[in-house]
């Protein structure tokens, strides 16, 4: 008998936990609109930032605390559900909800929940109370691995943005959404900028290159293409910066020297500062001439500006650069006097002799010297030197050739027919 009847208590205290998990979780499910109902008001009680939420935010973070009971009540029914049934909870956040709640404050929310269903239904079983438990730790890492994932998605969208806003840059082709895509970016630079152009490393590490701009107190757009990488330069400064506070800071070509460790090998040349990021692509035109042709100076310096190369852009056919010689150098010049172009042209004719020029000119030697100084003052270049020689005589050459057409046209037009 005795061998008999054990088979049968076993059936009976099956049945019996069936009937108390199933009168459990009929229960529970009484209970869930109130329990919802609870969780929303110590939601307000407890979180000063979801009480100040606008209402269809807090309807949503509603929602999400009924999902996640609802849930909670059919893993009670079948923990193997787990994966799905936690993904299902933050299924039901609209979008902007991940956008503007945190993880942390997700995990507070979660938190909450979980005291407000443990204070009013662990007491109706010591394994209830055990379920409650690992389902929050399920539904804690689902919140982290939802966050994650938005996280690596907003990253990747990023980097395509950034690509794009660089690409647009480089090619001159701004439109009237670029400024929308810039500060979609998160930029926080304000007022002057810059572009610096050289050769991407084997291994590159932007994240280093973003640390290394933050220290020098500028922001950086990243764009790398092929071999080539680009870096737009501009202040980090509050969008509110008074004029003579963004005046102030560490100069481009400065900032220059601190990144050209983490280029590549070769030339790195810096574009020129421009008023603010949308002209950005005046400046990325002129570094991308200059590293086109940075090897026609022997000895350029690392990094160099993309000005110092205008004899050599202007060699290989850059309008820009053959236009910023005409008007940084001859007309300046020609508007100032006629002597000062005679003497730099004699100068430079002369081997950069004073006696030479002088007895060309039927002048002193210190005269000469006078006007060289005259020329330096005017225009910024001083002409004693070898590489400024050079990009004087490449404006001076420049300048009478446009004189000339000028000329010509002038005359053809004064021409009776």
């Amino acid at each position: 008998m005795s061998q008999d009847a054990t088979p049968v208590e076993g059936t009976a205290s099956g049945e019996g936990a069936a009937l108390d998990k199933t009168a459990t979780l009929a229960w529970l499910r009484r209970i869930s609109g109130d329990l919802a109902t609870a969780t929303t008001t110590r939601l307000e009680q407890s979180l000063s930032w979801y009480a100040g939420m606008p209402p269809a935010r807090r309807s949503a973070v509603g929602l999400v605390a009924q999902a996640g009971i609802t849930s909670f009540i059919q893993w009670y029914d079948d923990p193997t559900s787990t994966p799905w049934i936690a993904a299902d909870i933050f299924a039901a956040a609209p979008r902007e909800l991940l956008r503007s709640v945190s993880l942390q404050q997700t995990l507070q929310l979660i938190r909450i929940t979980v005291e407000v269903v443990e204070e009013r239904v662990a007491s109706k079983s010591e394994d209830l109370r055990e379920g409650i438990l690992l389902y929050s730790r399920e539904v804690a890492f689902t919140a982290a691995d939802v966050y994650a994932r938005a996280a690596e998605s907003r990253g990747l969208w990023d980097a395509r943005l950034e690509a794009l806003v660089v690409d647009s840059i480089l090619t001159g082709e701004a439109d009237e959404e670029l400024p929308s895509r810039i500060a979609a970016l998160g930029w926080h630079g304000h007022g002057q900028a810059c572009v610096l152009v050289g050769t991407a490393p084997p291994q590159f590490d932007v994240d280093q290159v973003r640390r290394t701009s933050r220290k020098l107190g500028v922001d950086v757009l990243v764009g790398v293409q092929g071999s080539r990488l680009v870096i737009v330069i501009g202040r980090a400064q509050e969008a509110d910066a008074d004029e003579e506070t963004e005046s102030e800071g560490m100069p481009f070509i400065e900032v220059a020297r601190h990144l050209e460790p983490l280029f590549g090998e070769g030339y790195l040349v810096l574009g020129p500062t421009v008023p603010a990021l949308v002209d950005a692509s005046q400046s990325a035109r002129a570094a991308l001439a200059g590293f086109a042709v940075a090897r026609g100076w022997r000895h350029a310096p690392r990094p160099v500006e993309a000005d110092d190369l205008l004899p050599e852009r202007a060699l290989a056919g850059d309008p820009v650069a053959k236009q910023t010689l005409v008007e940084r150098i001859y007309r300046p010049l020609a508007a100032h006097s006629t002597d000062l172009v005679t003497t730099l042209w004699s100068y430079l004719d002369n081997g950069r002799s004073l006696e030479a020029t002088a007895r060309e000119l039927f002048v002193h030697p210190n005269t000469v010297r006078y006007r060289l100084k005259r020329v330096s003052d005017v225009i910024g270049w001083d002409a004693t030197g070898p590489r400024e020689a050079l990009i004087l005589q490449t404006a001076l050459i420049l300048g009478s050739i446009g004189s000339a057409d000028v000329g010509r046209r002038r005359a053809a037009v004064r021409r009776p027919r």
